[in-house]
This record gives structure tokens, sequence and C-alpha cells, in this order.
């Protein structure tokens, strides 16, 4: 009734700028079928009902428990870095790691510390003092040769697969992880084991082939 009733007005109020439009009259045309009120449950009380169960029953203790694990999981053995693979030859590359400036830098002052267009070298003013090694942490073969190339003032370990907390354990040494393969990516490698280290302005990337009787 009420889409009759709203038409009617509709056509009373247009019919009178359209020239041979019919008259729009409402008619009752009665109720039709039976109709009931829509009920809306409140999602927060649904949501706290589920929960005051879930403590009642014990379900959310143990929830929260699986919870903390499976971060802890993650924490101790972050996800592998895809598409990374033992290297099979070597392979040797530069890397120039200068970045083009796209808009002008000024420090707190308001002094001009890059314009655009201008490219800087980080090089320039920050020295790479430690080789990065990049390795599949659960090869031990990987993991020789990396500890290999200096301690930890001359080579800092990064795992791309493992567990560094395990590993910092065993050899009483720091490990670090390539979250998200953020560094693999940057610097294009896809074999390990892989060593960055500087060479005057620019980087030198190789890929490893390497004995792997120990892994």
């Amino acid at each position: 009734m009420t889409r009759v009733f709203l038409a009617a007005l509709v056509g009373l109020a247009i019919g009178p700028f359209l020239p041979g439009l019919p008259e729009a009259r409402a008619v009752d045309h009665g109720q039709m079928g039976e109709s009931w009120a829509v009920i809306e449950p409140d999602l927060m009380e649904v949501i706290k009902a589920k929960l005051e169960e879930a403590r009642r029953t014990g379900r959310l203790d143990q929830m929260n428990q699986q919870f903390a694990n499976r971060v802890k999981e993650r924490v101790m053995r972050p996800v592998p870095v895809g598409g990374i693979r033992p290297a099979q030859e070597d392979r040797v590359w530069e890397f120039d790691p200068a970045v083009t400036i796209e808009r002008d830098i000024h420090d707190h002052k308001g002094n001009l510390i890059a314009m655009a267009g201008q490219r800087v070298n980080p090089l320039d003013t920050v020295a790479l003092t430690q080789r990065l090694v990049f390795v599949n942490g659960d090869s031990d073969a990987e993991l020789s040769w990396a500890m290999a190339q200096g301690d930890d003032q001359q080579a800092k370990i990064i795992f791309v697969n493992g567990s560094p907390f395990e590993q910092m354990k065993v050899h009483q040494r720091r490990f670090y992880f390539d979250q998200s393969g953020t560094l693999s990516e940057h610097f294009g490698i896809e074999h390990t084991p892989a060593l960055v280290e500087q060479d005057g302005k620019i980087l030198v990337i190789r890929e490893k082939a390497i004995s792997r009787r120990a892994s």
C-alpha cells in the first residue's frame, strides 16, 4: 500500500508537467500475505554472549593459550622468504645504492639538505662496515660458510629460512631474519648463500655455490 501511495504522490507532482500522463490515484489492494517485525540481534551482545560462554566452559583460556603459542612460533621461526633456492652456480653483480631525490628536503630549521632531482649515495656518508650474509638457517653447510665470513663485528648473518633464536643458543652469536624478504628483494638475491659488501661507492653482491655435504 505504501508503494502505491508514493506512486500516487509522484504522479500528482509531475502530472502537470507531462501532458497525456493519466491521473494517478491511490488504491488499497489489501494486505498481501502475513508480515512480521524485523528482529536484528545486537552484534556486540552476540559476541559478548559467546565470549562469556567460552569463559564459563574454559575454552577462552584455551583459545588465548593457542593464540600465544602461534605468536611465539612465528617469532621463533618466522615465515620463510619465498622464491629463494640453494645456489647451484656463482653469480656476481654490482648494486648502486644511490637514489634520486623526488622533492626538496629541509632540516628542522628550514635549511636545504637535498634538492629535487639530486642523486644521493648513502655510501658517501655512511660506510657498510659489516658484510651482509644471507643464508638458509636450516642448512648446516650454509651456516658454516656464513660464520666463516667473520665474527659479529665483520659479518651480519641474515636468515631467509630457519630460526635465528635456536641457532643463537647453539653458536652464541647474533643472527637476524629478512622479514617478508624485504632485503633479498631489494638486492635481487634469489639464491643462498649470498654476500653483500661495499666496494668504493657501490655494493657487490655474490651468490655462492657451496658443497652441501654438511647439510
